[in-house]
């Protein structure tokens, strides 16, 4: 569990239907909406290049708020309200660092208000184009926040240009983060993975009440980025999701990401007993013990977990087995895959995270060697590992830029290159739709901030799907996109788009896009499209196929010389 998971902390950055009142395309001052538990007022935005409006509906509840009993179980569904409520206003965050957003917002130049934090936070924004109504039937695009399991929110990203410019329903949830998302006991007091049942109900939000906003609840995706994309990626392997979405897209994360997700619960159950002073002897007393912590206490604990995740666990009821076990036997929902990542994963944000004070400058051989025995660490049983990685990569360079580079790419082949390739041969495999893609563009907006060697970052991806080049609202951004930025900016909504209407990204005006089958065809994504072969094929032929081996003749040969 160490420093492996620290790079998730920085991570760029969501039955019947009540017959009152439907908004419409004439209502555009305060458009009010019925829902199953009572009315909502929204609001109307115009984003930059269209004359199209946007309804925006925020801080929708879909579950009770998660407090004192409910803490550390699964969600309630929500209560019914009086009169119309306000949903105009972003909706608190759960607990979590707020520095952390403060620095992330620096490095990614972008400000917004920051929401209060509070335990009470199980609310979705909605946007939606102004012009529905409840036979609109469009289709639906749920975003999954990243943040490593530890931070994030539904107000660090505006859903107003995609519904825009593609005509679909855009929902951004929000979920139990830390130590209220995902701490585990590993036994029926306290299963873990609260965050993930979360969006489950937020999911089943969606499919009684998405049509009062125009979307068809039989045409759902979700979508999301790192932790996201890994949210993504486990929903397609839970049986509780079952119906629940139709198409799913996994940006920079699938839950095969090492330290996401954890059979092993000790570690952050005893890290967590001792900084809260709750003894872990026996479960039932320490749940009691954690439900009588004040909101304020548990904000002070969150705020010590700086080299630490709280990850996905083996729960028995959200994930019933081993991601193995579920791969090997092709138990997970069939359904059409997009999925891919940036190419230089650990260029700046995570390597800002990961790497000693001057990296930039380079970073000698010895200092590297070290580095990656830190970020995989001997306990995850690939100490020996890392020589034959090491020795792949870098060979006899010793040019500290040279291997500061190639550090770089070891560990974003590592952290999520390779877990996106397992993924898409094996959703490819059991007969999935699979459409990968590899997001070169370096964003013009970081020139002056981020040294010239570093390429298309962790989450570099995000703004352009969102469209951020449009926004209008409350997010801004801290200088200017070019044109050929905004043409990148419609064609990757488009893309994205149609692949939620038909399950496949492909559309008139567009590079296509073509299916990854056995010749591993993936799409490039530029100012420029072009598709491709082999996604980093020989690295990744190596770490997949080539090591293994490697390490089975390591250990055959250790237990020979101990025989000896």
């Amino acid at each position: 569990m160490g420093e492996t998971t620290q790079f998730f902390i920085f991570i760029s950055f969501i039955i019947w239907i009540g017959l009152a009142s439907q908004s419409t395309g004439d209502d555009h001052v305060n458009p009010v909406v019925s829902v199953e538990n009572g009315r909502l007022k929204g609001s109307v935005s115009r984003v930059k290049g269209t004359e199209r409006l946007v309804h925006e509906y925020l801080g929708i509840p879909f579950a009770k708020p998660p407090l004192g009993s409910l803490r550390l179980i699964a969600p309630e569904p929500p209560e019914p309200w009086t009169g119309v409520r306000d949903a105009t206003r972003h909706p608190a965050i759960c607990i979590q660092n707020v520095d952390f957003i403060e620095k992330l917002l620096e490095e990614v130049k972008l400000t917004f208000q920051i929401p209060v934090v509070s335990e009470d936070c199980l609310y979705l924004n909605i946007y939606t184009p102004a012009e529905f109504n409840k036979e609109s039937r469009l289709p639906v695009m749920v975003w999954i926040h990243g943040g490593g399991l530890m931070m994030g929110a539904a107000s660090h990203y505006d859903g107003s240009a995609l519904a825009a410019y593609e005509n679909v329903v855009v929902v951004v949830i929000q979920y139990r983060l830390g130590i209220l998302g995902f701490l585990s006991t590993g036994d029926d007091h306290c299963r873990g993975n609260w965050g993930l049942l979360d969006q489950i109900a937020a999911l089943q939000w969606v499919q009684r009440n998405i049509k009062t906003f125009g979307g068809d609840p039989d045409s759902v995706t979700i979508f999301g980025e790192s932790a996201g994309g890994c949210s993504v990626s486990a929903l397609i392997f839970s049986p509780l999701s079952s119906g629940l979405f139709h198409k799913a897209i996994s940006q920079s994360g699938t839950a095969m990401v090492l330290g996401i997700l954890n059979e092993n619960i000790d570690p952050v159950k005893k890290a967590v007993a001792n900084m809260t002073a709750c003894d872990d002897a026996d479960s039932r007393l320490f749940v009691k013990c954690m439900r009588e912590k004040t909101e304020e206490d548990l904000l002070e604990i969150t705020k010590k977990f700086t080299t630490m995740i709280i990850p996905m666990t083996v729960d028995g009821v959200f994930l019933p087995k081993p991601l193995s076990e579920m791969l090997k036997s092709k138990s997970f929902h069939q359904v059409p895959y997009l999925l891919g990542i940036t190419n230089n994963e650990v260029g700046w944000l995570l390597a800002n995270t990961l790497f000693p004070p001057g990296w930039q400058e380079g970073i000698e051989k010895d200092v590297a060697v070290s580095l990656l025995n830190k970020i995989f660490p001997p306990e995850a049983g690939i100490k020996n590992a890392n020589e034959y990685i090491f020795n792949e990569y870098v060979g006899n360079i010793t040019d500290p830029t040279l291997i500061r580079d190639l550090l770089t790419e070891i560990s974003g082949d590592m952290l999520m290159v390779k877990p996106t390739i397992i993924a898409a041969n094996a959703h490819r495999d059991a007969g999935s739709p699979v459409y990968l893609y590899e997001f070169q563009h370096r964003p013009s907006l970081y020139g002056d901030i981020r040294p010239s060697f570093v390429k298309s970052d962790h989450a570099d991806d995000i703004g352009f799907v969102f469209g951020a080049c449009f926004w209008n609202g409350h997010i801004k951004l801290l200088g200017n996109l070019t044109e050929e930025e905004n043409q990148l900016c419609r064609t990757i909504m488009a893309y994205w788009a149609n692949f939620a209407r038909n399950g496949n990204p492909n559309g008139d005006g567009l590079e296509s896009w073509p299916l990854y089958n056995d010749g591993e065809q993936y799409m490039a994504l530029n100012l420029k499209q072009s598709s491709g072969r082999g996604l980093k094929k020989e690295k990744m032929t190596f770490l997949i196929e080539k090591l293994p081996e490697l390490m089975k003749e390591h250990k055959k040969n250790t237990e020979v010389h101990m025989d000896l």
